[in-house]
């Protein structure tokens, strides 16, 4: 198993977050931070620039977690997206970056004046 690959996976419904357990310890990652880091197409974009920037995931949650080979997970999403897949690589960077990259799409949705709720009810 690489360093990257967690020793213990779990999804918690209640809370919407995936725990990701490794030897130094246990992160848990929010359904909407995820959501809106997917590295799918849809929301990177089909070249360097071309990302689109996820509003109004507050309240997303996860409702499946599937393995994708030995190298990954699927996630499936209450709002409909399953695309994209987060390798044990990615994953990793996100329990470690978590909090940088969180604060960074905070940013983002306030420089383009748009919001983390459904409605779109203006920056948070």
């Amino acid at each position: 198993m690489s360093e990257a690959h967690p020793q213990k996976i779990a999804l918690h419904l209640k809370s919407r977050e995936l725990e990701l357990v490794y030897p130094d310890g246990s992160y848990r990652l929010g359904a909407e931070l995820l959501r809106v880091l997917s590295p799918s197409a849809e929301v990177r974009g089909h070249g360097v620039g071309n990302g689109v920037l996820q509003t109004g995931k507050r309240h997303v949650g996860l409702v499946a977690v599937e393995p994708s080979g030995r190298y990954a997970l699927k996630l499936t999403f209450d709002d409909g997206h399953d695309s994209g897949l987060y390798n044990w690589h990615y994953l990793r960077d996100l329990c470690l970056n978590r909090e940088r990259y969180w604060q960074d799409y905070l940013a983002r949705l306030e420089a383009a004046g748009a919001s983390r709720d459904p409605d779109g009810a203006g920056a948070d």
